[in-house]
């Protein structure tokens, strides 16, 4: 069985309610499924902390949230998705994160699509540790992509990336999902 839902919701709300309305929004995705979620799901963390359904093991989810946007990811997969809302750039993050080739396609893109490239990368970034479950501790660095046209380039193995540009082009949402049977 191959299954994917992917739930996105634009809101204007605070941090401590986008990340309960993404709790809301993995509710409505596991609903189909048959899964009661809420606060007493019995959840699991792995050694990183990524969460899991204690009691269905076959199914895997991952949550962001960022200003104004919320978005949840259910799968058969290990599955990780980062959303952000396009703003100014940290070129110090750049530095830190991004390998040669990703400053430079930052740098190259036209000043007005600058901030919006380096979303791109960073939340395509955020989504393959999140999927592989062991977060920003993984050297940013060495998850290296960039675009042919509308395709996503990657030498990541095993993994299928999608990525959303949304709300007039204000926000990024990018999601990875591993392409091996989780064990």
């Amino acid at each position: 069985m191959v299954m994917n839902m992917l739930m996105i919701s634009i809101k204007d709300m605070d941090k401590k309610e986008l990340h309960t309305h993404a709790h809301r929004l993995l509710r409505e995705c596991l609903r189909p499924l048959g899964i009661d979620y809420g606060e007493d799901t019995p959840v699991i963390k792995g050694k990183m902390g990524k969460p899991s359904l204690a009691d269905r093991p076959d199914i895997h989810y991952n949550l962001s949230h960022a200003d104004g946007i919320a978005a949840c990811l259910v799968s058969v997969r290990e599955c990780g998705i980062d959303c952000e809302k396009v703003r100014e750039h940290r070129p110090n993050v750049m530095r830190r994160a991004f390998s040669e080739s990703e400053r430079q396609l930052v740098e190259s893109a036209p000043p007005e699509e600058r901030d919006l490239m380096f979303f791109r990368l960073w939340t395509l970034k955020e989504a393959y540790v999140k999927a592989i479950g062991i977060g920003i501790s993984y050297p940013l660095n060495e998850a290296e992509f960039s675009f042919r046209g509308g395709e996503i380039v990657t030498e990541l193995k095993d993994c299928r990336f999608r990525q959303y540009i949304i709300g007039g082009r204000k926000y990024v949402v990018s999601v990875c999902e591993l392409l091996k049977e989780a064990q």
